[in-house]
């Protein structure tokens, strides 16, 4: 069966195709978020085959195949790849409703020109068409991203990292801008008490410093922002379970970071203390730098510990927390703004519970300085369908300015995840003209085209200085 994936999918009404047709769909993909493999952009890697471009770490397909009672060694075991993307195929059909099902038949449309519904039937076909079409020079890593019109690609890296991959791809001729984005959750997670003194040893290395102090370890932090500040970064990137808001002296932090390096047990108080201080005093580093902050907020990670042990983390294993957040978060923003440390920021959350308190909370530390310096992040996770989409849309249009929204990003470890910012733009596209249709805003095009366009690529050029 021919696909579904038509010139107009998701477009319910005359406004809403214009819109996308007229405004959305050539534009260039800024892409301020994912966790891209900066070496495989670098080396230019092509893929032998489907299963190693679409299902490798890919934990969204891994929790479907698992919940279609796939065994797993055909998800993350020793089957053969081939033996892992017949699996997959045959869990497709299972999977209406979910956006993996829209994902799954843009890609082979947009990568492979494959416009066959994909099911147990298909999959030989599919298989062989898909494995030929990766051979031509256009699938590789860096002519994915060129033929996806994507501009901009923040990567996710860990501040003890060399960045040479970026350095590389930054001195080739690569038209893409490939920036590293500082990830710094291992130097806060100091509940972990041998690995968190095992990362503290590595930021001395990449630093060329003795970190056996918490004023030493605040220092080679700030040389690391430098760092990555030199190499284009433009964004942080914090994930935080639970939001924290403990105040304590440069003094507490310091005898806490000295507890843990000596092996000593926390309390969660203690934890928390050295967390907010550590957290406050990098942010005003990105505020020096211009850059964004971005706090995922509310993961509740590794339910499965039988599973987590076999396989490890970011396997298909984490869900949303219900923690409060609201009074810690106020807290912890107000704190920074007190001393005009607070940087452009991005709130995300996890449970949908906490929209319009994070798009409330925003709300409260805009300023003159750029508009929407305080954002309420897309759509993100477990949220990233149309439901999700238009719940988180809706919401900021109701309290805040849309306007000033920086739109879509991946969050994804996958090459061919881009045609989500497809997906994202036709669900905008949609959403503002059933606005028109209804007659609830005014059906002036020149205007609401302003508003995609800027929602969809121009927001975030501008707020992320490109």
């Amino acid at each position: 069966m021919k696909t579904f994936i038509t010139d107009d999918f998701l477009l319910h009404n005359e406004y809403a195709r214009e819109l996308y047709h007229e405004h959305a769909k050539d534009l260039p993909v800024i892409d301020y978020h994912n966790h891209l493999p900066p070496n495989e952009i670098e080396q230019d890697r092509k893929f032998e085959n489907i299963t190693q471009i679409w299902l490798q770490g890919d934990h969204y397909k891994w929790r479907l195949l698992r919940a279609n009672g796939v065994e797993e060694k055909y998800i993350t075991g020793n089957a053969s790849d081939k033996e892992k993307f017949i699996a997959w195929a045959q869990t497709v059909p299972n999977t209406l409703g979910n956006p993996l099902y829209h994902w799954t038949h843009m890609e082979l449309l947009r990568y492979f020109g494959i416009d066959e519904l994909l099911d147990e039937d298909s999959a030989e076909d599919i298989w062989n068409t898909a494995n030929e079409r990766l051979q031509d020079p256009g699938m590789s890593t860096r002519n994915l991203l060129a033929g996806s019109k994507v501009e901009f690609v923040g990567t996710t890296d860990d501040p003890v990292d060399d960045l040479k991959f970026h350095q590389s791809i930054a001195g080739s001729e690569f038209s893409t801008v490939v920036a590293p984005s500082f990830r710094p959750d291992q130097g806060l997670d100091i509940g972990h008490r041998g690995k968190f003194k095992s990362w503290v040893d590595k930021l001395g290395i990449a630093t060329g410093r003795e970190v056996h102090r918490y004023s030493n370890f605040l220092e080679a932090l700030a040389d690391r922002v430098d760092y990555f500040d030199k190499q284009g970064c433009r964004a942080s990137d914090h994930g935080i379970n639970v939001m924290f808001y403990e105040p304590a002296t440069e003094q507490e932090a310091g005898e806490i970071f000295e507890k843990s390096l000596n092996g000593d047990a926390l309390s969660l108080k203690e934890v928390h203390q050295f967390k907010t201080h550590t957290l406050q005093f990098l942010a005003e580093r990105y505020e020096e730098k211009n850059w964004a902050m971005q706090l995922h907020i509310g993961p509740m990670r590794n339910n499965n510990s039988k599973m987590f042990e076999k396989i490890g983390p970011d396997s298909g294993f984490d869900t949303m927390g219900d923690q409060l957040l609201a009074e810690p978060l106020s807290n912890f923003l107000d704190s920074l703004e007190q001393r005009d440390g607070l940087p452009k920021t991005i709130l995300y959350c996890l449970n949908p519970r906490d929209n319009y308190i994070l798009a409330t909370m925003a709300g409260n530390f805009q300023n003159a300085t750029i508009p929407g310096k305080v954002q309420f992040g897309t759509a993100w996770w477990y949220n990233d369908h149309i439901d999700g989409m238009e719940n988180q849309m809706n919401i900021l249009a109701n309290v805040g300015l849309i306007k000033h929204f920086l739109g879509m990003l991946t969050d994804s470890r996958s090459f061919l995840s881009f045609s989500r910012h497809e997906y994202f733009r036709r669900i905008l596209c949609n959403l503002i003209g059933s606005w028109a249709a209804k007659g609830t805003i005014p059906a002036n095009m020149k205007l609401l085209g302003r508003y995609v366009e800027d929602i969809s690529y121009y927001n975030a050029k501008r707020y992320f200085n490109l």
